[in-house]
């Protein structure tokens, strides 16, 4: 039986899913045998060993590791009830983009995500955070020069670690809301019997501003969302070594594309040559489905886990059929589905009381599959259709069927030795071996090494060198045939059948990275941190929006660099938590390497002979936020700040910027302890409490589609009830 049956189209294995069922029947059958552990203490310190063994197995040794508890994910304005890309704001070095998404050191997303230590391959959902903050006891962002146990998608690791039964039982129902229509009930539960533990939690979002505001007032045009969560983790304690874990998530997103007013189309369809862009009824539909299944050892010197997971995930965009031509000349449904299934291994040795080894791999197969059916205008006693001249193509559209699908795969192993040199020095060398089989077969060598030394118990100083190999994201190959365009208003613009533009293949990114930084305890609570970086890289890969779905297509440019460093702070001690960062940094690339079809003659032109910004560079990054609790209640604001994305400037791609922004947001809430026996927690949150207008994005540069507001002032309250 197939974990995602009925979705998983057919001929593609779901062994992964399989296993994951047989292993939730048959443990909740056991759940009442017994067992070589009592409940209670015994069962909470083999939870804690194993739970320091996997800790152990994930090393960061001179990486630069940023860590959110639950403290400081509970204690920002709407808690854990904002999505998690707003919960990551909080990092040093991420800056905000429009469609929730966010970047990196100014790299476009390239963002692993890891439930425990496990790789949860990235979905196709684009404006849906198919993780939450909710069932996070802590978030870990690594990033820098990594460790060679981390590959493929390097410029950052999210590490959740997941809430444990066995050291929070109970469980919680409350609701989140407010403007724009916000309604959020959610709910959790953990529990155990025996050696059996499990924690569940869900939620069901309604509001009126699922997606950026494409204008500057309040309240956004045709822009409802239904969104929903389901996670359980499940544990099976086997003996005192060794553990069980099944994780199971589900997301779904429904959206309205948010209509910008004022528009005038560009074709005329049929006889009508006048529509209301405020009338735009455009949909988008998002599935992303996750299970994972995995064992721990843990021995005397010896700590190993393996895992096995699966993803599927889909996306659907739903077009204006009358609208969308007249204003693209091209409306398309489009369909996107990937599934990806796997194992992860990773392993710790403690050869000697100097060398700890570890080594592992990962093998993932992933299959893309895309359709596309399009609706275009054909070209009059022309092969070029101009959007200046709408008179070149006909009124009466023609439609066109693309679909293509496409299996990949990767291959990847690792040794590192974490050598204790001195007692104040450690070093960290390995490699690492990736083989990429997709699109394009590649392969690399990746050596890393890491030095930190810490002279004092307060201060510690690191520095490394990684090699990376960076695959492009299958689900966002469209694999489109640009021919079957040809004579009609959607082809590439500027380009004819007679002179086509190129179509290079996209390639895997390969980079060399260096980071060297430090940390010090100034006074008890209150620690400084600095870092810097130089990465230089070889066929970025970059993403963009070209054309009316809401689906970003990758694309490469030939050579680029990116520097910058982080200044980070953090005081924390008695009723008072406090942290800032700040961080300056660019990235810049020249010569596109592929998919040159999405550009015009002009820009490529423009882009071979020139570095350019990056459309997601930003030069000034800063977050900061301060906590306090007032006789019990909890007081909090925090505030995020960017000089702003890129934009055009006259015949300069992304030569431009947008204005500066700051945005503060506000929260208090109150714990009663004994409410009928049980504790209730009320909430408020004032979200952009200046009520200012501020773009994101000014709908100009390189893959950028539309405008893009931050939200304007927005009220929300929160009840919880704990059981």
């Amino acid at each position: 039986m197939a974990l995602f049956a009925g979705r998983v189209p057919t001929g593609t294995a779901s062994v992964c899913g399989a296993l994951v069922l047989e292993f939730i029947c048959g443990t909740m059958a056991r759940a009442d045998d017994a067992a070589d552990l009592t409940p209670s203490n015994d069962v909470v310190v083999t939870a804690k060993r194993l739970n320091e063994a996997r800790t152990n197995i994930d090393t960061s040794i001179g990486a630069t590791a940023y860590s959110l508890t639950d403290q400081a994910i509970q204690h920002q304005p709407g808690g854990a009830d904002i999505p998690l890309n707003e919960t990551l704001l909080q990092a040093p070095g991420i800056s905000q983009d429009s469609y929730g998404q966010i970047h990196l050191r100014n790299d476009h997303a390239n963002i692993q995500y890891r439930i425990d230590g496990v790789i949860l391959p990235e979905g196709i959902s684009f404006f849906g955070q198919s993780l939450a903050s909710r069932f996070a006891s802590s978030i870990e962002l690594i990033t820098g020069s990594l460790p060679a146990q981390y590959g493929l998608v390097t410029t950052g690791i999210v590490d959740i670690q997941t809430k444990s039964a066995a050291f929070e039982p109970g469980g919680s129902i409350g609701t989140y809301g407010g403007s724009n229509g916000w309604v959020e009930p959610s709910a959790d539960y953990a529990g155990s019997s025996g050696h059996f533990a499990y924690y569940v939690a869900g939620d069901l979002t309604h509001d009126t501003i699922g997606i950026e505001n494409p204008t500057s007032a309040s309240h956004p045009i045709h822009d409802t969302t239904q969104q929903g969560h389901a996670f359980a983790l499940l544990e099976d304690a086997i003996n005192a070594d060794s553990k069980v874990t099944a994780i199971l998530g589900y997301y779904q997103g429904a959206f309205q594309i948010p209509n910008n007013p004022g528009q005038p189309p560009v074709y005329q369809y049929l006889n009508q040559t006048n529509f209301d862009s405020a009338r735009l009824n455009e949909h988008q539909l998002e599935t992303n489905d996750y299970g994972v299944l995995t064992y721990l050892h843990a021995g005397e010197n010896f700590d190993f886990q393996i895992s096995a997971f699966e993803r599927y995930s889909r996306l659907a965009y739903t077009p204006d059929a009358i609208g969308d031509l007249m204003f693209y000349g091209l409306t398309q449904s489009a369909t996107r589905q990937d599934i990806a299934e796997g194992l992860q291994g990773d392993s710790t040795y403690r050869l000697t009381a100097d060398h700890t080894l570890r080594f592992g791999g990962e093998f993932a197969a992933e299959r893309a599959i895309a359709n596309t059916q399009s609706q275009v205008f054909p070209c009059i006693n022309s092969t070029y259709c101009s959007n200046d001249n709408p008179g070149t193509s006909g009124t009466t559209p023609i439609s066109i069927s693309d679909s293509g699908a496409k299996t990949a795969t990767t291959d990847s192993v690792y040794l590192q030795d974490e050598w204790r040199l001195l007692p104040s020095v450690t070093i960290n060398y390995g490699l690492r071996y990736d083989v990429l089989n997709g699109y394009t077969d590649a392969q690399q060598v990746s050596p890393r090494i890491n030095v930190v030394w810490k002279p004092s118990s307060d201060t510690t100083f690191h520095a490394g060198y990684s090699r990376y190999f960076t695959p492009p994201a299958l689900e966002l190959i469209s694999g489109e045939s640009i021919g079957k365009f040809a004579n009609t208003s959607g082809y590439p613009v500027g380009y004819t059948p007679a002179s086509p533009p190129l179509d290079g293949p996209i390639l895997p990114e390969r980079s060399n990275y260096f980071d060297v930084g430090a940390e010090h305890t100034v006074a008890p609570g209150l620690r400084l941190g600095i870092d810097g970086y130089i990465k230089i890289a070889k066929n970025l890969i970059d993403e963009g929006q070209f054309g009316a779905p809401i689906i970003l297509s990758v694309f490469n440019y030939a050579h680029a660099d990116v520097y910058g460093a982080e200044f980070t702070g953090s005081y924390d001690r008695g009723d008072w938590s406090i942290y800032s960062n700040f961080s300056i940094g660019r990235e810049r690339a020249t010569e596109l390497a592929s998919q040159q079809f999405n550009f015009t003659p002009q820009d490529i032109a423009f882009i071979a002979n020139n570095y350019i910004y990056t459309d997601h560079s930003q030069w000034y990054t800063a977050s900061g936020g301060i906590s306090y609790n007032l006789y019990g209640t909890r007081l909090n604001t925090d505030i995020i700040y960017g000089t702003g994305l890129r934009q055009a400037a006259g015949d300069v791609p992304n030569g431009g910027v947008v204005a500066p922004y700051a945005q503060i947001n506000l929260g208090a809430t109150h714990r009663f302890v004994n409410v009928g026996g049980h504790a209730v927690e009320l909430g408020f949150t004032v979200i952009n409490v200046t009520d200012r207008d501020y773009l994101i994005r000014s709908g100009s540069g390189v893959g950028v589609f539309a405008p893009q507001y931050g939200p304007r002032r927005a009220f929300y309250g929160s009840a919880r009830w704990f059981f």
